[in-house]
């Protein structure tokens, strides 16, 4: 309760719009080109170890000294990112802040989800196709509709309300591509980023998704409920599209472990174009495959276990949970 009051809605909306404000002046990602300088000097550092060793320049006093000084920078480095926004990990989060009372749900209440989604993406892309809106890959386009959404969504929640938007394309979106990240919040920027080379229809949630962190909300399943709120809200039907295939994946996927036939019934649902989409998905993640992205995932997974999801990756899929005890109270998707 102490996060929440004090840092989550106390002093880190004031680093928040710092941070926005500083790195919104710029028109590429700041922290993409810190990183990439960071990179280099750690590449230079690497250069200039080997040499030493090579030469023998190597003694136990500055090797020592060399030890403490790179645990005191991972120490510091790691006081900043709780400080701008790690803490945001242990607040209670929008299941608190809407009253949503998160239940083991049973199977039959997975079915449900499961038929409704199904419903809300044939719809939305039946209105896509009918409006014959086509992939323009206009990220920017996509930005600026996200904070529409999101000035939507803040009409029935004001804790969603975002002003002064600040999202990015990553510059390294082709090599995410391999590393499996189709977007990330840079906490020492405030920049929310997004893998602009990714299939098109799956941009807009991911951008919701990414504001969501900049919002506060750290932990992966609350990101992608507070994103389907706000994308939800939106005027734009991609926003609808996007959102609906998302989450209708993660719920066939929930349903899958416990009953198959079910599962594949309802994926059979699915509109033609909206299967093409979807093996569109699929050969862009094949194509893309590679030794290192299993070591990444893995990586990543034992940061998240580290930090209040003990699901690691498949803390994603827990969303599931939080849309049906939203659908439980409110009677809508």
């Amino acid at each position: 309760m102490r996060v929440e009051h004090y840092y989550s809605n106390g002093i880190y909306p004031h680093i928040s719009a710092f941070l926005k404000f500083f790195t919104g002046l710029f028109p590429f990602s700041v922290g993409d080109v810190l990183y990439g300088l960071v990179f280099l000097w750690l590449l230079w550092r690497l250069i200039y170890l080997i040499k030493a060793i090579i030469h023998k320049d190597i003694t136990r006093k500055n090797f020592t000294r060399g030890i403490a000084k790179s645990c005191i920078t991972l120490l510091t480095i790691y006081i900043i990112f709780n400080l701008f926004w790690g803490i945001n990990y242990n607040r209670k989060g929008i299941a608190y802040q809407l009253g949503l009372t998160k239940e083991t749900y049973s199977q039959q209440e997975l079915k449900d989800i499961n038929q409704l989604l199904l419903q809300k993406v044939n719809e939305s892309k039946a209105a896509l196709l009918r409006t014959d809106q086509q992939d323009s890959n206009d990220y920017e386009l996509i930005f600026r509709q996200s904070e529409n959404a999101y000035t939507e969504a803040a009409k029935n929640y004001a804790i969603l309300d975002y002003s002064s938007i600040v999202v990015k394309h990553s510059l390294y979106g082709r090599l995410g591509n391999y590393l499996d990240f189709s977007g990330y919040y840079d906490p020492f920027t405030g920049e929310a980023q997004v893998n602009t080379t990714v299939p098109y229809f799956l941009q807009p949630y991911i951008t919701c998704h990414e504001i969501a962190h900049q919002l506060g909300y750290a932990k992966e399943n609350e990101a992608n409920f507070v994103g389907y709120l706000a994308a939800a809200a939106s005027k734009d039907t991609l926003f609808h599209y996007s959102v609906y295939l998302d989450l209708f994946i993660y719920a066939n996927q929930n349903l899958y472990q416990l009953d198959s036939v079910s599962a594949r019934s309802f994926s059979k649902q699915l509109l033609p174009p909206i299967k093409k989409d979807i093996k569109q998905w699929r050969a862009f993640n094949i194509s893309h495959r590679n030794p290192v992205e299993p070591v990444v995932n893995w990586l990543y997974g034992k940061y998240l276990e580290s930090n209040q999801q003990p699901s690691g990756v498949l803390t994603y899929d827990e969303v599931t949970g939080f849309v049906i005890a939203y659908y439980k109270k409110f009677g809508k998707i």
